[in-house]
């Protein structure tokens, strides 16, 4: 379970640092994401424990990466 917890900080991490790596405001990412505001902060945060596979995808696309660009 701890590495679960571990791989979820992980995800907001490389997020926070990927989003500030391209200037992008959490609004920005959202609209490229097609998502809703709340949903980025909340993964940006580390709230959302479990973002699905789609909601990976639709940021990596927007952040120019690859999925392991986020979740590694």
């Amino acid at each position: 379970m701890a590495s679960k917890a571990m791989s979820n900080n992980r995800i907001a991490s490389n997020f926070k640092k990927l989003r500030a790596q391209k200037g992008y405001s959490l609004e920005k990412v959202a609209r490229l994401a097609d998502l809703s505001l709340n949903t980025v902060i909340r993964i940006e945060s580390g709230v959302n424990k479990n973002p699905t596979i789609e909601t990976l995808t639709k940021l990596a696309r927007a952040l120019e990466v690859s999925i392991d660009d986020l979740i590694q």
